[in-house]
């Protein structure tokens, strides 16, 4: 089986995922985590804000990564 782009099950919502094969790791969409575990109506904004006040904070778990092309429920490849 080639390991790609999928989509997988959590609590019964849809997150995406990438499989880096060089790597050998799954990369998951956090904008589709934090939808899920906050319910945020805006999961893209309350990334970008949280990213902001970690930064702020000094912390360095918000890196700077660029956004992957994943599969969408309507079958096409956004960022």
């Amino acid at each position: 089986m080639k390991k790609s782009n999928s989509i997988v099950l959590f609590n019964q919502r849809q997150v995406r995922r990438h499989w880096d094969e060089e790597k050998e790791l799954w990369f998951f969409s956090i904008v589709d985590v934090i939808e899920i575990l906050t319910e945020s109506i805006n999961p893209r904004k309350y990334w970008s804000v949280l990213k902001t006040r970690l930064k702020q904070e000094g912390s360095e778990m918000a890196t700077n990564c660029s956004q992957l092309k994943l599969l969408a429920s309507d079958g096409k490849k956004y960022l």
